[in-house]
């Protein structure tokens, strides 16, 4: 029999009193895409890390193709054969391709003699596996699917026959993901490994040959995937079942909350990043903005919650609100019934060295109800936080710990509870669900389905399709800081919505319950 292309016996890993792995054994066969899922802090990064020599384990061995193998540094992993493209890009962004292949891979003194051999392998891994990229583009000019293609190549360069990918399509677009899974399937097809971890169960299900689950730093199971389901694997992860479609019954919008026009913003370095868009959000529904990140998605939140100026006119309940200068700012939205989730939690969300108790009342510490003379009823502010803590889920719920010390899951519960119990009239949520785990978004969606059903209004913007199409109402896709269609989510599907998010806005041959075929054609995101 063929040996495992990976074989790990026995791993243990503890940071002083967490156990991040106990005892785990897994076995990844040769030419095989081999999935790994679980929930936020399950071990999976620290195993990965362990086999990619960023770790040291405490405890058990590694074998690679059946022999006993020490990796003590990614300089021993990339020598055993072992790539890895992690979730966040590890690129000089002013080098060009090739400069970035061959950066801590010269092969001699001089640099000339490294880059013409480089371009010549870089030619050959192209053809042979689909990874098309020009070798002297800046890696900032490139598409992030061009960026992956990149730290792929770099890891072939190096001779890699395993790969490992760390939530690979958490910032492409569908037509990008397609693109990836056929040259991972190529890959495959050549005889390499890959280990996928994901939190898409539907990418588990469509491209793993195998799949292992890992809960609280223990390995729960491995099976192979035409004999499972995503509600298996799901509650495999969670230990009880999950709800992996959003439960609602139909909106019942009301009177208009917010509207938008004409509304423009020019970022610092005075480039327009939202392009005079014309935008409604009524009582009582939830309206979601799709889009690949960078396609003034965010510059809209961040003129909504007050953190960035903009010219045109938003009405809030009636009643224009300032865009610029005086009155412009995170306060005076609170203040207008604005609520603001921001896309990045621990830098606009949470100061992380502070406790979650004073996290609770951020942004909202000269309120009122809150205050005890002169000074803040911190008694009070704190006794709230508990029940906060409680009603969200929050774990451990200890209002004293840090914010830096939680999940990230349990990091968004604590802003999802500050912004939520404000009782908004709009609530403004970008990423509502970004690294956290399938438990926690169950629990993150239901809460901005009841706040629907309040008959609040709800900006969602994601990039994630599967949470815009389940969650939202009605769907408005952004490209390049226009808003290039709006479709009811009932009547469209993920290729369409994809054409959209690239500027494409014929989409007649692949519109309606997704049972056409798109038109043959790899879409970017960059147009």
């Amino acid at each position: 029999m063929t040996a495992p292309a990976i074989e790990l016996k026995g791993i243990s890993k503890a940071f002083g009193p967490v156990q991040a792995n106990k005892d785990i054994s897994i076995s990844v066969q040769p030419g095989t895409i081999h999935g790994i899922i679980g929930e936020n802090g399950a071990g999976k990064s620290t195993l990965m890390s362990i086999l990619y020599g960023f770790y040291k384990a405490d405890a058990g061995e590694i074998f690679i193709k059946g022999k006993k193998t020490l990796i003590p540094d990614s300089q021993a992993a990339i020598a055993a054969g072992i790539g890895m493209v992690f979730q966040h890009f590890k690129l000089v962004e002013n080098f060009t391709v090739l400069e970035n292949i061959i950066l801590g891979a010269e092969d001699g003194a001089m640099l000339s003699t490294s880059l013409s051999n480089a371009r010549r392998e870089l030619k050959h891994l192209a053809e042979e596996y689909g990874l098309n990229v020009d070798p002297d583009a800046v890696i900032e000019n490139l598409s992030v699917g061009h960026q992956q293609r990149v730290e792929i190549l770099k890891a072939l360069y190096r001779k890699a026959e395993i790969l490992i990918l760390d939530e690979p399509t958490g910032v492409l677009t569908p037509a990008e993901a397609d693109q990836l899974f056929r040259i991972l399937d190529r890959l495959r097809a050549e005889g390499k490994t890959i280990i996928l971890i994901t939190h898409k169960l539907r990418e588990i299900m469509e491209y793993t040959n195998t799949v292992s689950v890992m809960r609280r730093g223990q390995m729960t199971a491995t099976v192979k995937t035409e004999e499972t389901s995503p509600e298996h694997l799901a509650e495999l992860m969670v230990g009880r079942k999950v709800l992996l479609r959003v439960d609602k019954a139909p909106a019942e919008p009301g009177a208009t909350v917010l509207d938008i026009k004409g509304l423009r913003v020019v970022d610092d370095k005075g480039v327009e990043r939202v392009k005079g868009i014309d935008l409604a959000v009524r009582a009582g529904e939830i309206v979601g903005i799709a889009g690949v990140a960078g396609n003034g998605q965010s510059e809209l939140l961040e003129v909504l919650g007050g953190f960035a100026e903009g010219t045109g006119t938003i009405l809030m309940n009636g009643s224009e609100i300032p865009l610029s200068g005086h009155g412009a700012d995170g306060q005076t939205r609170r203040a207008v019934g604005i609520s603001h989730v921001p896309e990045d939690r621990q830098r606009e969300g949470l100061i992380m060295e502070f406790s979650a108790w004073e996290n609770t009342v951020f942004g909202y510490h000269h309120a009122p109800e809150i205050q005890n003379g002169l000074l803040m009823d911190n008694k009070g502010i704190f006794a709230e936080a508990e029940a906060k803590m409680e009603r969200f889920d929050v774990r451990p719920p200890d209002p004293k710990l840090a914010a830096k010390n939680f999940s990230g899951g349990n990091q968004q519960k604590i802003v999802l509870a500050r912004e939520i119990e404000r009782n908004p009239d709009l609530l403004l949520i970008g990423q509502p669900t970004r690294g956290v785990d399938i438990g926690a978004i169950e629990f993150i969606h239901q809460q901005i389905v009841n706040l629907r059903d309040q008959g609040k209004a709800i900006l969602l913007v994601s990039v994630e399709l599967d949470e815009i199409m389940s969650l939202s109402d009605r769907i408005v896709v952004m490209f390049d800081g226009h808003i290039t269609g709006e479709r009811d989510p009932g009547q469209t599907n993920e290729k369409e919505l994809g054409l959209l998010m690239a500027g494409i806005t014929d989409t007649s041959t692949v519109a309606g319950n997704g049972n056409t075929t798109p038109p043959e054609q790899e879409v970017h995101a960059n147009g």
